[in-house]
């Protein structure tokens, strides 16, 4: 008859007898030797800070093209967010209602802001 439950895995005898009661791991534990204490705060300002390029706004934008998309962004919001506030009732409804009147000011002034940079003739 063969046997239903695996055998255990096999493991290394160096790593678990060199850290017998720890929960750590030998990287761990050559990780802490390594680096026994945090940096200071001298060691953290000299290190180069590097940019995210994750959500960078193009430096090439120029601030027409930046607020004219910011009006577009708030303009998007506000109308989600009054169609939210249509399916909700009472405080939360007025909540939304009040953001809504945050996003439409911001939009106004980001409009004001476009026309002071390009105005009409």
């Amino acid at each position: 008859m063969s046997k239903v439950t695996p055998n255990p895995p096999e493991t290394d005898p160096a790593s678990s007898a060199e850290y017998p009661d720890s929960n750590q791991s030998h990287d761990e534990a050559v990780n802490l030797d390594a680096n026994d204490h945090p940096p200071s705060p001298a060691d953290i300002n000299a290190t180069p800070r590097t940019l995210c390029s994750m959500f960078i706004v193009n430096p090439e934008l120029t601030p027409e093209t930046l607020l004219a998309h910011a009006c577009e962004s708030l303009a998007s919001a506000n109308v989600m967010t009054m169609d939210l506030a249509d399916h909700m009732e009472g405080p939360s409804r007025n909540s939304l209602l009040g953001i809504a009147q945050v996003i439409m000011l911001g939009e106004l002034a980001v409009n004001r802001a476009l026309d002071q940079l390009d105005p009409l003739e």
